[in-house]
């Protein structure tokens, strides 16, 4: 049962005082991009002499680093209570902080997924040329545990990428143009986050209706893709005038419509059927022959869901391997039936069944 007081709703007020406030195993993902602790020592000045709008808030600047840690400490303890048992996390930083919070998520016992890079299309260029051009930030993705079921999209995501698996580095621009917020030409805020970063998130490791919570909102990317996305979203953040942007740029988002929310399944979410199940449900009958897909090779069903083919004889993924000289081999898409004057993948009769089971 969802709390009500936490159902698409953000608030101004501070992260970790209102992560207590929160019960146990609430979320099931957390996209966090929390304070970087950047170390500027320096005014950044473009070859023109104009001057570069760094990251240089109250917010961002910490004491020492050991202060930084026990603030990090704090907040990622409480994301860990109030994440769900399959729930998982996502934090974003830079070379400044990543290193130091990725040893306190293990510390904490939450289990490292992946390291995402995110290469970014269109970096600020290096205007002092003492050091490479920062091109890249650096996301953790960790369940709660070791043992977490968490949620992955993969055929969605393959269908976002041309049916090609998606790697561990994303080339993704930076927020720009009509997405940027600002007020009277000033950026409303400094690290605002692209669209495209949370949509790919948000679809790789969540599901409609799930709870999506971001303990530091910013403008408030993370609660605009999820409402787009049909997520239920909470928002923590501190800082004003970066909530009022937010709250405003909730308003003037549109939910895409719910029919076209539904992600593929992967095929270890759906019921395990065994190939003896399509002969016991009678869907198809021992004695039937099946083929490869060239039909230079016949085998006949027997009545134990076993195949027979010459002198081999098993499972459909067994004999199969054995015909093919391999160490395994995927029966379901191997061996085909007749239907008509065609032959079909004996796969089709599996997901025909599927619904009813």
């Amino acid at each position: 049962m969802i709390n009500l007081n936490l159902k698409n709703k953000i608030i101004n007020g501070d992260s970790l005082k209102e992560l207590k406030k929160i019960p146990n195993e609430t979320f099931d993902l957390i996209f966090a991009d929390p304070p970087y602790n950047l170390q500027l020592r320096n005014k950044l000045i473009r070859p023109d002499r104009s001057k570069v709008s760094a990251v240089n808030d109250k917010w961002d600047q910490f004491e020492s680093f050991k202060t930084y840690d026990n603030f990090t400490t704090n907040w990622l303890t409480e994301c860990k209570r109030i994440l769900k048992k399959n729930g998982s996390i996502w934090v974003i930083g830079s070379y400044h902080n990543i290193f130091r919070v990725g040893s306190i998520i293990q510390d904490l016992g939450f289990w490292i997924l992946n390291d995402v890079i995110w290469n970014k299309n269109n970096p600020m260029p290096n205007f002092r040329g003492t050091r490479f051009t920062n091109a890249h930030e650096t996301l953790i993705w960790a369940s709660k545990d070791k043992n977490s079921k968490y949620t992955f999209n993969y055929q969605s995501l393959k269908c976002l990428n041309d049916d090609l698996q998606i790697r561990s580095t994303w080339n993704l621009p930076i927020c720009n143009g009509n997405e940027r917020l600002k007020e009277k030409g000033k950026k409303v805020h400094s690290t605002q986050k692209p669209e495209s970063l949370l949509h790919r998130i948000l679809l790789a490791s969540s599901n409609k209706n799930d709870l999506v919570l971001d303990p530091f909102l910013g403008s408030g990317t993370t609660a605009v893709v999820a409402k787009k996305l049909g997520r239920i979203f909470y928002g923590i953040e501190k800082e004003k005038s970066y909530f009022d942007a937010a709250n405003k740029r909730l308003k003037n988002t549109k939910i895409i419509k719910d029919e076209y929310l539904d992600t593929i399944k992967n095929n270890r979410s759906k019921p395990r059927i065994p190939f003896g199940s399509l002969v016991e449900l009678g869907v198809i009958k021992p004695g039937t022959e099946i083929y490869d897909q060239k039909k230079k090779v016949n085998a006949k069903i027997m009545a134990d869901g076993s195949i027979k083919y010459q002198k081999s004889e098993g499972s459909i993924h067994k004999v199969a391997a054995k015909i093919l000289g391999a160490e395994s081999c995927n029966g379901w898409t191997y061996w085909h039936y007749q239907s008509g004057n065609s032959l079909k993948p004996i796969d089709e009769l599996r997901q025909r069944l599927r619904p009813s089971i």
